[in-house]
């Protein structure tokens, strides 16, 4: 790692969207949140703010509810999605805890209104709270079932004129293969969206890889799990694969 006291670079990008997987706050457990998983990846978070960078989350539920789960177990599907999209807001409220609880100021705007924990989405307010350098964590999905966190983060960040979607993964980028099962996995340096969708290399479901390819929007994955990995590369370090045109 660098001289903690050299000057900072300027970030490579001014507004980004992060997108990560409810699974991620579970850290070795099997189901739920972790605490102190939640709280490193806040720490994370605000390493990158403090760069100046205005940043958006949007987190998914599956650590606590997968609505495809559910459905493929005979519940009826649009019910499922719903129960996936209220996970989704248990996992923003303690995210939205973890930050708070550093200093940064942090909004949970849901798509389903549930006015007493949390604001409804209005555009234009939440770009006013990124103005005031304040984290905006999008919940609920897009209020629709049939649609996943991956096609909400990839809304939102165009809807809030993102720079780029940071999608945190256990792994440092994406391989032509699975690269826990494949010790020749090759890791891309760059990818475009169109072979994400023809290899299905699965980065993202294939209506947010098409939703970010038709508004040019550039997709970098990296390890989640890679200490100051999300403000490395925002500095110009780090390991990744960049999805673009």
């Amino acid at each position: 790692m660098s001289d903690e006291n050299a000057p900072t670079p300027a970030p490579t990008f001014n507004r980004v969207m992060l997108k990560i997987s409810g699974e991620a706050l579970m850290g070795d457990q099997g189901f739920g949140l972790h605490p102190p998983t939640v709280q490193r990846i806040a720490r994370e978070v605000k390493s990158v703010q403090e760069m100046g960078v205005e940043i958006c989350m949007v987190i998914g539920g599956g650590n606590i509810f997968r609505g495809l789960a559910g459905s493929a177990q005979g519940m009826e599907r649009t019910t499922a999605d719903y129960m996936g999209m209220l996970a989704t807001v248990m996992n923003a409220l303690a995210m939205q805890s973890a930050l708070e609880g550093m200093g940064v100021f942090t909004r949970v705007i849901s798509a389903i209104r549930m006015d007493e924990v949390a604001e409804p989405y209005i555009r234009r307010r939440a770009v006013r709270h990124l103005e005031k350098k304040r984290v905006c964590i999008f919940a609920a999905g897009t209020g629709n079932p049939y649609f996943t966190t991956d096609t909400a983060a990839t809304l939102r960040a165009n809807e809030m004129s993102c720079e780029a979607i940071f999608k945190g993964t256990k792994v440092d980028g994406v391989y032509d293969k699975d690269p826990v099962k494949h010790a020749d996995a090759v890791r891309y340096d760059t990818v475009s969206y169109d072979d994400v969708l023809a290899k299905r290399l699965g980065v993202m479901d294939a209506s947010a890889i098409a939703l970010a390819r038709d508004n040019n929007l550039p997709i970098i994955v990296f390890s989640l799990d890679e200490p100051g990995g999300f403000r490395g590369i925002l500095s110009g370090q780090g390991t990744y694969t960049r999805v673009q045109g």
